[in-house]
C-alpha cells in the first residue's frame, strides 16, 4: 500500500476497515497519515516538531506513533513527544480522522493504549520502554496498566508484577496485555468485572512483540512469525503470510567509501596509502594511478592495515574464520592473503610492524601484548596486563626493543622490551601518568607524554577544583653518553680534512643496534620546553620532534613541531591527523576532509593535491554484510561484556536463536532490531543497537511559535498561552515573548505570510520549512481581520527547552509556596553535561 524511502509503521485499522491509520515520513517529518484501506494517497493529518531522536531503531522509539482510533472512528490517538523536555516522556493526543490541531488526552504521559468498547475508559502504559532493549527489567520504571476514567477523571492500575506489563488491549470485559512476568513476554488478561488476571499463552522461545487487536482476535509477531489469538478459542496460530516485494532495501548497491575510512598507512617512500574502509582494504595512489580494493568481501570485516617498512606486504586484521585473526598480503595484490595468527577467539588491535618487516607487533583484548614471526608464524607474548587492554607501542629502529605502557599502581608506566633477553625493564616513575612512548629514529631518545604539572584550577561556582593541562612531552637519553639537546652550547672553530667519498650501496647499510644504558635511566628524563598541555602522537625524525597539542582553553588539536636545534615550536595547523612513511621522509596528512601525501613540514600543513579518493567505490552484498556484522556484534558483547560468564547465559546458543532470523532481514532497522533482541538477552542496562546507514527522507522542519495555540470557531487560531522562555538565552528563546513583538495572550492569529489562516484547519500547515526563519504574523486582539497588525517573528523548531523552563518554575514557586519560602527547589535534568 505504501512505498515511500522513509519510515511507514505502526498502521491501524478504523473500525469500519475503511482506512489505515499509520505514522509515516512523508513530506520530510515523522507525522499521522490516513490511507483508504485498498490503497491511494495518503492523508497527512498533523503537522509537528520534527525532532532529533526519531527513529525506530532508537532507544526513544519514533515520534507520533499512532496507538488507536477511537471507538466511534471519528479520531485518532497518537503518542508524541513534540512537547517533552525528556525524551523518556510522551503524551497522547487525538486528531479528527479528516484533520485539525490535536487535542491532548488529560493525562500527564502515556504510551500504548486502548479504549473500552464504549469509549469512556482508556487502558494505557504510562511508560514508554518498548523500544529498549532490557530484556526481563523488574527496575523502577518496569511498567504496568493503568485505566484511565474519561468521566471521573480518576485512574485505577491493574497490574503490579515485577516485569513489565505492556501493549494493553480491551476485548469486551478484559483487558488483554503482553508480560514478562515469567521471563519469555506472553499474553495475559485482566477481568474487569472480577479483577482476576490469568496467563493466556505459553510459549517458551521468543517474546510476544507489538500486538494490536480487534473485538474478537489479536494478532503478534513472535520469532519473525505473524500470529493470530482467537480471544473465543483461546488459542493461537501461525498464519502463512506471503507477499511479493522486491525488497529495494537489500539490493546490493554500489558505495562510496571514502567517507568510510577507519585507518589509513603510507607505503615506505609514500607513492600509495593503504585504506581500511568499509572493511576492505584499498592500496589508492598518492598522485596518480589505479586504486583497487584488495579484498572486496562485503561478508568479511579487514580493517587496520599497515604497510610493511621494506614495502612487499601489507599487514590487515580479518574475521575471514569468524574470529579477528591477523593476515598479509603482496602489497600488489597478487597471490593469496596468508594467515599469520589462528585460534584468538578475541578482539585484534593495532598493528606495528618491526623496521625490519620481520614481526608484527599487536595487542588484544585478553590484555596482551604480542608479536608474530611473519616467517615462522610463532607468536610471543610480551606483557599480559592485568588491568587494561589499552596499550601504546613502539618499535625500536634496530628492530631490538619494543617500548610500551603498562598500567601499574592506577598509573600507566613506560617499560622497554628487550627480544633477546625476553626481559621487560621499568623505565619511568609510577608517580606519574605516562604514555605514547616513542623511539627517536636515531635510536637516541625515547619520547613520551607524562601528566607531571599540577596546576588547580578553582571553581567560579563552588569551592572546588580540579586539574587540567598536565601533560607535557619527555624524553629519555637512552644511552649515558648521549648529550642532552638542550645542553649548554659553546661555539669553537671546526678545521675538518678532506673526506674521500665512500660509495656504498643502500643495500650495504645496515642500521646500527641501538645502546641502552638501562643503568639510571630514570634519572635521564628530559622535558622538552613546551607549555603543558595534553599531548599525543609524538614521532622524532632527525632533530624535529612532531606531535598533536590540546589544551583546556583550545575548542580543537594543533599539530606541532619542536625543533631541537634550533629550540623553538612551530605551530603547523589544527585539527590534522598524520603518519609518516617508513624512510622518514614523507607524511600522510588529513585535514578539512582532505587526505594528502607531503615532505615533512617545517610551517603551516597545507595539501596543494589532495589524493584522489573518487575510485573507493564497491558493490555492497548487503545480506552479506549485515551476517558479518550480527557476528560481530555477538562477538563483541562476548568479548567486551564486563561479566565473562555472560550473567549465567549461553552466550553460543543465544547466537544461534537469533540468527536464524538473520536471512530474512530486507531493511538495516531489522539488524538492529535482531540484534537488539540478542544483546537484550544478557538482561543488562544501557546495551543498544542503533541504526546505521539507511535511506533518510529530507527532513523539513516545521517552524513553531512557542504558544499553545487552539482554533476559534470563527476559523481563526486563538494564541492561548505564551510561554515565557527568556529573552537573554538562545536556548529560551520565545518567538512572541521576544523584545518588541507586540503578541499578547488571548489574541488570534489572522494570517500567516500573507495567507489568511482560515484557509486550512491546521495553523502549523502554514509553517511548515519556516523553522528558525522570519514570519510575518497578521494577529488581532478580536476573531476579525479589522483592526489587526503585524508582528515579525523569529520562529524556532523545537519548544521543548520552552516547556521545561516552565515546568521547572512551575515547581520553585509551587514549593517555595507551600513552604513559605523555606524550602529550596532544584531539578536535575539528565546524567549529561546538562545534569
Amino acid at each position: 500500500l505504501t512505498s515511500h524511502n522513509g519510515y511507514e509503521m505502526f498502521p491501524k485499522f478504523s473500525p469500519d476497515a475503511s482506512q489505515i491509520a499509520f505514522t509515516g515520513q512523508y513530506d520530510g517529518n515523522t507525522e499521522v497519515f490516513t490511507i483508504p484501506a485498498t490503497g491511494g494517497v495518503p492523508k497527512r493529518l498533523t503537522y509537528t516538531a520534527t525532532l532529533d531522536r526519531d527513529d525506530i531503531g532508537d532507544r526513544m522509539g519514533p515520534n507520533n506513533i499512532v496507538m488507536s482510533w477511537t471507538p466511534d472512528g471519528k479520531s485518532i490517538v497518537y503518542r508524541s513527544r513534540k512537547k517533552s523536555f525528556n525524551s523518556f516522556r510522551g503524551q497522547l493526543y487525538s486528531v479528527d480522522a479528516t484533520g485539525g490541531l490535536s487535542t491532548e488526552l488529560p493525562l500527564s504521559d502515556g504510551g500504548f493504549n486502548s479504549f473500552s468498547p464504549d469509549g469512556n475508559k482508556l487502558a494505557f502504559n504510562w511508560v514508554f520502554r518498548e523500544f529498549r532493549t532490557w530484556k526481563y527489567y523488574q527496575g523502577g520504571m518496569a511498567d504496568d496498566i493503568r485505566v484511565y476514567d474519561f468521566k471521573s477523571g480518576k485512574v485505577e492500575k491493574i497490574s503490579d508484577s515485577p516485569g513489565q506489563d505492556v501493549f494493553p488491549m480491551w476485548i469486551g470485559e478484559e483487558i488483554y496485555y503482553v508480560s514478562d512476568r515469567d521471563r519469555t513476554a506472553n499474553l495475559f488478561a485482566y477481568n474487569t468485572a472480577t479483577k482476576a488476571t490469568r496467563k493466556v499463552t505459553n510459549f517458551t522461545d521468543y517474546d510476544i512483540k507489538f500486538p494490536s487487536h480487534n473485538d474478537t482476535h489479536i494478532v503478534f509477531e513472535k520469532g519473525g512469525y505473524i500470529y493470530l489469538f482467537d480471544t473465543k478459542t483461546q488459542q493461537s496460530k501461525k498464519l502463512t503470510i506471503t507477499i511479493a516485494n522486491d525488497q529495494p532495501w537489500a539490493r546490493n548497491e554500489w558505495k562510496s567509501v571514502d567517507k568510510s575510512i577507519r585507518g589509513a598507512s603510507l607505503s615506505p617512500k609514500g607513492e600509495r596509502v593503504v585504506f581500511s574502509a568499509r572493511g576492505d582494504v584499498w592500496s589508492v595512489p598518492a598522485s596518480k594511478g589505479v586504486s583497487h580494493n584488495m579484498t572486496a568481501t562485503s561478508g568479511v570485516n579487514e580493517r587496520d592495515a599497515v604497510w610493511s617498512p621494506d614495502g612487499k606486504y601489507i599487514a590487515y586484521i580479518s574475521d575471514a574464520t569468524g574470529e579477528f585473526e591477523i593476515y598479509i598480503a603482496n602489497q600488489d595484490g597478487s597471490g593469496q592473503p596468508v594467515q599469520l595468527t589462528n585460534g584468538n577467539k578475541t578482539y585484534i588491535f593495532n598493528l606495528d610492524w618491526s623496521p625490519d618487516s620481520k614481526k608484527i607487533l599487536f595487542h588484544n583484548k585478553k590484555r596482551e601484548l604480542s608479536y608474530v614471526d611473519i616467517d615462522t608464524k610463532k607468536v610471543t607474548v610480551v606483557e599480559k596486563s592485568d588491568r587494561s587492554t589499552r596499550f601504546s607501542y613502539n618499535w625500536s629502529p634496530d628492530s631490538k626493543w619494543i617500548t610500551y605502557t603498562r598500567p601499574q599502581a592506577d598509573m600507566t608506566v613506560i617499560r622497554l622490551y628487550n627480544l633477546d633477553t625476553k626481559k621487560s625493564h621499568e623505565v619511568t616513575e609510577n608517580w606519574y601518568d605516562s604514555s605514547s612512548p616513542s623511539f627517536s629514529r636515531d635510536g637516541k631518545y625515547l619520547l613520551f607524554t607524562s601528566a607531571r604539572d599540577f596546576n588547580p584550577v578553582y571553581s567560579q561556582t563552588e569551592w572546588n577544583h580540579a586539574y587540567v593541562d598536565m601533560s607535557r612531552i619527555y624524553m629519555i637519553t637512552l644511552a649515558k653518553e648521549t648529550p642532552s639537546p638542550f645542553a649548554p652550547e659553546n661555539d669553537v672553530v671546526k678545521v675538518e680534512e678532506e673526506k674521500k667519498e665512500d660509495k656504498k650501496d643502500a643495500a650495504d647499510e645496515k642500521v646500527k643496534d641501538m645502546k641502552v644504558d638501562l643503568d639510571g635511566i630514570k634519572d635521564r628524563v628530559l622535558s622538552l620546553p613546551v607549555s603543558a598541555g595534553n599531548y599525543y602522537g609524538v614521532t622524532a625524525v632527525d632533530d624535529k620532534v612532531y606531535y598533536t597539542a590540546m589544551s583546556s582553553s583550545s575548542r580543537g588539536t594543533s599539530m606541532k613541531m619542536y625543533d631541537l636545534k634550533k629550540k623553538e615550536e612551530t605551530d603547523l595547523g589544527s585539527n590534522i591527523s598524520y603518519t609518516l612513511s617508513a624512510d622518514g621522509k614523507k607524511m600522510l596528512v588529513r585535514t578539512g576532509g582532505k587526505w594528502g601525501v607531503i615532505n615533512l613540514p617545517t610551517a603551516k600543513v597545507s595539501i596543494d593535491k589532495p589524493i584522489d579518493l573518487s575510485q573507493m567505490k564497491v558493490n555492497v552484498d548487503l545480506k552479506a554484510e549485515w551476517q558479518q556484522m550480527y557476528d560481530e556484534a555477538w562477538r563483541h558483547m562476548r568479548d567486551f561484556f564486563y561479566d565473562p560468564g555472560m550473567q549465567g547465559v549461553n552466550w553460543d546458543d543465544v547466537y544461534k536463536k537469533y540468527n536464524v532470523l538473520v536471512p530474512y532481514i530486507a531493511h538495516r532497522s531489522d539488524l538492529a532490531y535482531i540484534t537488539g533482541e540478542m544483546i537484550g538477552e544478557l538482561n543488562v542496562g544501557h546495551a543498544y543497537s542503533q541504526n546505521g546507514e539507511k535511506p533518510e527522507p529530507e527532513r523539513i522542519k516545521t517552524g513553531l511559535l512557542g504558544a499553545q495555540i487552539s482554533r476559534d470557531k470563527s476559523g481563526y487560531f486563538r494564541i492561548d498561552e505564551i510561554l515565557k522562555g527568556a529573552n537573554w538565552s538562545k536556548q529560551l528563546h520565545s518567538p512572541l515573548r521576544a523584545v518588541g513583538v507586540d503578541v499578547n495572550e488571548g489574541d488570534y492569529i489572522i494570517s500567516v505570510d500573507g495567507v489568511d489562516v482560515t484557509t486550512t484547519n491546521d495553523i502549523y500547515q502554514l509553517l511548515v520549512g519556516k523553522a528558525n526563519t522570519e514570519v510575518l504574523l497578521e494577529v488581532n486582539s478580536k476573531p476579525s481581520a479589522s483592526g489587526s497588525r503585524e508582528v515579525l517573528v523569529n520562529t524556532i523548531a523545537d519548544e521543548s527547552a520552552l516547556y521545561y523552563h516552565k515546568w521547572v518554575h512551575g515547581n520553585i514557586a509551587k514549593v517555595s509556596e507551600q513552604s513559605d519560602g523555606k524550602v529550596g527547589y532544584l531539578h536535575i535534568p539528565d546524567m549529561g553535561v546538562d545534569g
